[in-house]
């Protein structure tokens, strides 16, 4: 493959990517809101049952952005795009335009293993695609304006790749153990908190 196979700038691939989180982000707190007209006990009654819409939301909000930080990094140091990258790029903003739909589920009803499996299988093909776009980004200099990634690519990946994981062991926990399984999902803070020191002792 050549240069000749670019297809431009990765501007507005970003900034159609800013959008689409922007938007999925924005689209998971229209299911937190309590009815009007209630009394004090209703309205009380009304806040406890928010609290796992308020869970579910914290969950997907800190999961986007992580994606969305992801997907800044990957094309911090590029200058073109091709039609895979493209075609790549597309379908992981369709996986994140869908996050609000599992969220609902599992803030509704996270006591079904159903829910939960769903919510895990979209994270973790979310996390598969940018795993892949990276893969396929770094692998080819010619996108580069200075021919080298400017990244720790394996730091990168073993991010990425980490919350793959992670998201796709919970599938069959789900299966035994319902929603306790969400739990394993604190996994990931230890391991960010580590990746990202690796990340700065790397720069």
């Amino acid at each position: 493959m050549s240069k000749r196979t670019a297809e431009g700038g990765p501007e507005r691939l970003v900034t159609l990517a800013d959008g689409v989180f922007a938007i999925a982000i924005t689209l998971l707190v229209l299911d937190l809101s309590v009815p009007p007209g209630l009394n004090s006990g209703q309205y009380h009654e009304a806040l406890r049952e928010l609290l796992p819409n308020l869970g579910a939301y914290a969950i997907s909000l800190f999961v986007l952005a992580g994606f969305w930080r992801d997907h800044r990094m990957l094309f911090h140091a590029v200058r073109q795009v091709d039609a895979q990258v493209i075609s790549l790029t597309l379908l992981g903003l369709g996986l994140a335009a869908l996050v609000p739909f599992p969220t609902v589920l599992v803030s509704e009803y996270g006591h079904q293993r159903l829910s939960v499996v769903i919510y895990s299988a979209a994270v973790a093909a979310l996390g598969a695609v940018h795993l892949a776009l990276l893969l396929l980004i770094t692998r080819r200099p010619w996108l580069y304006g200075d021919g080298e990634p400017r990244r720790d690519v394996t730091t990168s990946a073993l991010d990425m790749g980490s919350t793959v994981v992670v998201f796709l062991v919970t599938i069959p926990l789900a299966l035994f153990m319902g929603s306790a399984a969400m739990w394993w999902w604190l996994v990931l803070i230890p391991v960010k908190v580590w990746l990202g020191r690796r990340a700065e002792s790397a720069r």
